[in-house]
């Protein structure tokens, strides 16, 4: 989909979408800051966990507006890709001795 085709909303869900990816590169950004005070590897976890569950997706929503096939079930199929992989460093990081 082109800019022109996605319409008011779907601008507006693709802002809001950038919004929780905002919102995710900080929660990375401070769990990232905990590591490095602390030395503590969960938290690296966790921080990579954020990073990839909410901050790998935003290149392929913007590259959605120049590659329409990723705005289909290719890009929701990588999307999911990270989710899992993020979410598997997140209970990585629970199960770690400190």
């Amino acid at each position: 989909m082109t800019i022109e085709t996605l319409g008011t909303v779907g601008l507006l869900l693709q802002g809001y979408e950038l919004v929780g990816a905002a919102l995710g590169l900080f929660i990375a950004y401070l769990a990232f800051r905990g590591y490095r005070r602390n030395d503590s590897r969960p938290m690296l976890f966790f921080a990579i966990g954020f990073g990839i569950i909410l901050g790998l997706p935003l290149p392929v929503v913007a590259l959605s507006l120049v590659f329409p096939w990723l705005s289909g079930p290719g890009g929701q199929a990588i999307i999911q890709t990270f989710e899992l992989v993020g979410l598997v460093c997140i209970i990585y990081a629970l199960r770690m001795d400190p």
